[in-house]
């Protein structure tokens, strides 16, 4: 992306930094990074990221419109709606890829969204780490905006704690000790103290909810929310007796459950921008494209990749029983920039936002990136390939 920062990185990069890069890296949380953690990070010069910005600015000019909420409100599956909703998400994610138009120019394109948070706590200690192994670029930041280390924390902090005491917050997940993401909740306690909770562990006493804190019952005020109900209804059977957090329950939620709906791929159809590829929900299509091979069809109630179909046939379309949840969506192309030692890799970048009550707006504040080799980003399409995985991105200040 910077030809300069990408060569020098190249020709001092050796195997045995990164090796010792890794062992630093694993050595405070055990056993905890369950993803492959790629050689190199993403340098993102002030030109890119402008556009990748502006792009993210356009979207949110929609969730912060009026009616928002009356177009997104068929986002939220029935069983699925969580009452009490909060005004806006306190936390977004926008995941562009970097491609390449017909001009051949690089420019960021829309893959998904949601209004959810992903390795908030991670991508503050990752790159630290990196830093301390690698000779990076001083002018360069994993922080959006103005944010630094700490004013991010302290953002953080307040947006998650508040002046309710720690021990009332929870970190809410299904069997948080066996996701792939739990580095990000132990960093998260960490950072904030905010502690992981299985949803088999909450004790409900009426409307109110408690947990086991070290020994004692204590009250849960605030949930920092990371389970989704896609995972949640798929593991119903193995998990046995657990709340059913869809009730009106004593709490806040952050972020609301209801935004992971609203904020999502069926948001995709409403946005016109040169960086967000047209899509459209397949119901409302009166006529299929007669280049169907540049579309790719994504079920909207699936996560993690879950039911996409790449090529698309007529037949495909054809067996399609609900198309009233499912959209037609413009393929990208990625442009393989990252220079490598062997192939060249294709980067998709995650812009995270945080949000609290009282901001008109979301503000930018950190990221992550992904390199791939594969047809697809994700594990599956990248295996004994190298220079591949999560990585960050450093915006030029």
């Amino acid at each position: 992306m910077v030809p300069a920062l990408r060569e020098a990185f190249n020709s001092h990069f050796t195997n045995a930094a990164y090796e010792a890069f890794l062992k630093d890296l694993h050595s405070k949380y055990p056993g905890a990074i369950e993803f492959r953690v790629a050689e190199t990070p993403v340098f993102i010069g002030k030109e890119f990221g402008n556009k990748i910005t502006e792009a993210c600015e356009a979207i949110i000019d929609i969730i912060v419109d009026d009616s928002f909420k009356a177009i997104t409100n068929r986002a939220i599956p029935p069983q699925d709606f969580v009452p009490n909703e909060a005004a806006h998400p306190h936390m977004l994610c926008f995941d562009f890829g970097i491609c390449e138009n017909e001009e051949g120019v690089l420019e960021p394109q829309l893959i998904e969204m949601q209004g959810f948070p992903t390795l908030f706590g991670f991508q503050v200690y990752y790159p630290e780490v990196e830093q301390k192994h690698f000779a990076l670029p001083v002018n360069y930041s994993q922080y959006l905006g103005n944010y630094t280390k700490e004013t991010y924390l302290q953002a953080l902090r307040e947006l998650l704690i508040g002046n309710t005491p720690v021990e009332n917050v929870i970190l809410l997940e299904i069997k948080p000790h066996e996701q792939k993401t739990k580095i990000d909740f132990y960093c998260t306690q960490n950072y904030l103290g905010i502690k992981p909770v299985c949803i088999t562990e909450l004790i409900q006493e009426g409307r109110q909810l408690f947990y086991i804190n070290n020994g004692i019952k204590t009250r849960i005020l605030k949930i920092y929310n990371r389970v989704i109900f896609d995972d949640l209804n798929n593991s119903k059977a193995s998990l046995g007796n657990f709340v059913d957090i869809t009730q009106d329950l004593d709490v806040s939620w952050l972020p609301h459950p209801n935004w992971f709906y609203r904020v999502s791929k069926f948001t995709l159809p409403f946005i016109n921008h040169p960086y967000v590829p047209q899509t459209w929900f397949l119901n409302e299509l009166t006529q299929l494209p007669g280049n169907l091979e540049d579309y790719v069809l994504k079920p909207l109630f699936s996560f993690a990749g879950q039911g996409v179909v790449i090529d698309v046939t007529p037949a495909d379309i054809e067996n399609i029983k609900d198309p009233e949840n499912w959209i037609l969506q413009r393929k990208v192309k990625y442009a393989a920039v990252i220079k490598t030692p062997d192939e060249p890799a294709k980067a998709e970048i995650r812009m995270m936002y945080i949000w609290q009550d009282g901001w008109a707006r979301p503000q930018a504040a950190i990221n992550l990136a992904r390199l791939s080799k594969g047809k697809m980003i994700g594990v599956r399409y990248n295996k004994d390939k190298e220079w591949v995985g999560g990585t960050v991105a450093y915006f030029e200040r």
